[in-house]
């Protein structure tokens, strides 16, 4: 395997990793903005600021997701 075919494939399979905010307020159906303010906030997955962009790992994600459930409506 040629070093310029690991580089890409570590790229690739960090792309496989990593959730754009784009794909995030996707997946949630929110806007990119409540995921600004949260961020703003303190609230919400940890993230990542990767050359100016904002990435969010899939096991953070998953890991807040989790944190979510609840057993009935009440607080």
């Amino acid at each position: 395997m040629s070093t310029h075919h690991r580089q890409h494939g570590d790229a690739h399979s960090v792309h496989l990793r990593h959730l754009s905010q784009q794909d995030l307020a996707a997946r949630w159906r929110m806007s990119v903005r409540t995921l600004e303010r949260w961020r703003s906030q303190h609230h919400g997955p940890a993230f990542l600021k990767l050359g100016g962009r904002v990435a969010y790992r899939i096991e953070d994600v998953e890991a807040f997701e989790a944190a979510q459930l609840r057993e009935s409506t009440a607080a």
